[in-house]
């Protein structure tokens, strides 16, 4: 099988690694002087410093859709905030295609509003397309690493999710097939952001029944949210729900739970960020979260919680003060 994966960021390079031994793979990169780097070294000292490119692996930049137009599969692995163009540049492909990024796309500017999902942006950009999407509980250190990975493929189109089932599933890397797109992109999107606030309970010692409380109330407004869309209620127990929100908001090499820890520190966002030197999208997506929730009239107070964080409004004190102190009800009737 034949692969393509564009943008050579962490998680990119580490799928790109993982299915080097099987598959003839060539990772595509937007900046020459990169992959020029990583082909002398073999090695993406930026993103997995310390981990060694199989020589199988052709790293390779130029024309991002002669890069595309050779492959069995393409895997589009830039952020959020890049794939719009990404997709338009794969207009008419007739391949699958599969993303990676986990988010919802910010609105531009004051313009109102709200942001859309992945799916929605290839539905907009390159309706044509047979798309979806690899998400689920995974750091890109350990599936370079080859430590055992269960991922989710997703797609409304069956030769889309066959596809990345045959690409990746293995012997140390395991991937589950589902239908419900809406769901896995919801469960990806929404984690980051919830992980900002189990970092946050982390940074301020608040205890391990604090973050219990809020992965549980968390999961809770992750499915009121999905539901809303249209999602699948199940999905959000699965690898792409409760499985990935466990991770990104327990784990030491989650960013966004990095990013938390920062701030009940007295860090401004911006000096997370940049502390990070890495992309933590639950930053660039509660905002998008947050107004997404309120165009469906779906209650979501700790993401709220967290863009009051991020944008310098609320004190971390104040914000677990807010949360904890919201009026009692039944659990039933908050999920």
């Amino acid at each position: 099988m034949k692969l393509s994966v564009l943008g050579a960021g962490a998680w990119g390079t580490a799928l790109a690694i993982n299915a080097a031994g099987r598959h003839e793979v060539v990772l595509w990169a937007r900046d020459a002087s990169q992959v020029h780097e990583m082909a002398q070294s073999r090695s993406n000292a930026r993103y997995l410093p310390g981990i060694s490119l199989p020589q199988e692996l052709s790293v390779v930049s130029g024309d991002v859709r002669a890069a595309a137009t050779r492959a069995d599969l393409v895997i589009v692995a830039t952020p959020v905030a890049a794939l719009r163009p990404q997709l338009a540049s794969l207009r008419g492909l007739d391949v699958p295609i599969a993303w990676l990024c986990k988010g919802i796309e910010p609105v531009a500017g004051d313009v109102g509003g709200f942001g859309l999902l992945p799916h929605e942006i290839q539905c907009l950009v390159a309706p044509e397309l047979r798309a979806g999407v690899l998400s689920g509980p995974s750091f890109a250190q350990e599936v370079a690493q080859g430590r055992p990975t269960a991922l989710v493929a997703a797609s409304t189109h069956a030769d889309v999710r066959d596809a990345l089932v045959e690409a990746f599933h293995g012997p140390g890397l395991r991937v589950y097939a589902n239908d419900d797109l809406i769901g896995v992109e919801v469960g990806g999107a929404v984690k980051n952001v919830l992980a900002i606030a189990t970092g946050l309970c982390d940074g301020l010692s608040l205890g391990l029944n604090a973050r219990a409380a809020l992965i549980t109330r968390g999961l809770a407004e992750m499915t009121r949210f999905g539901v809303a869309l249209g999602a699948v209620p199940g999905t959000f127990m699965g690898l792409s729900g409760l499985g990935d929100l466990v991770l990104t908001a327990t784990g030491d090499l989650s960013r966004n739970r990095k990013v938390g820890q920062l701030l009940a520190l007295g860090q401004t966002q911006e000096q997370a960020v940049r502390s990070l030197g890495h992309v933590a999208e639950g930053v660039y997506c509660a905002r998008a979260v947050v107004q997404r929730a309120q165009h469906l009239g779906v209650d979501m107070p700790i993401a709220q919680g967290v863009v009051a964080l991020l944008d310098g409004r609320m004190r971390p004190e104040e914000a677990v003060a807010e949360l904890m102190g919201r009026e009692p009800g039944s659990e039933r009737s908050a999920n």
